[in-house]
């Protein structure tokens, strides 16, 4: 099943933005799920990842501080809070599993202007 991430948009660098991720048909209990984002020609890299009750969440150093995962239980959806965003935050923003499987879905767009 996928989990599908939507939310992004046009933003001025110092902005904030929040992104969701939702599982159709799916609950996200027992699993820990992730963002990730690929910038263009770049790699896909890992963001951050939070256990399914909430209670652990890890961040990669690019983002920490400034970007917070959560996890709404009751609307089965994950969040991730963008804060201070910079230009090099621009990427596509996915949401899958931690550790990730082959089901990307679409991501959602996130671009940053200086």
């Amino acid at each position: 099943v996928q989990l599908q991430a939507s939310g992004g948009g046009l933003v001025q660098a110092g902005g904030s933005r929040r992104l969701s991720c939702s599982a159709s048909g799916r609950a996200f209990n027992s699993y820990t799920v992730a963002w990730f984002r690929q910038a263009p020609g770049k790699e896909r890299e890992f963001v951050a990842h939070i256990r399914w009750d909430g209670g652990s969440t890890y961040y990669a150093d690019s983002v920490k501080a400034r970007f917070t995962i959560s996890m709404d239980k009751a609307k089965n959806t994950m969040y991730l809070q963008m804060n201070g965003l910079k230009p090099e935050d621009t990427a596509i923003y996915y949401c899958n599993n931690w550790p990730p499987n082959d089901s990307w879905g679409q991501g959602t767009q996130v671009t940053v202007s200086s």
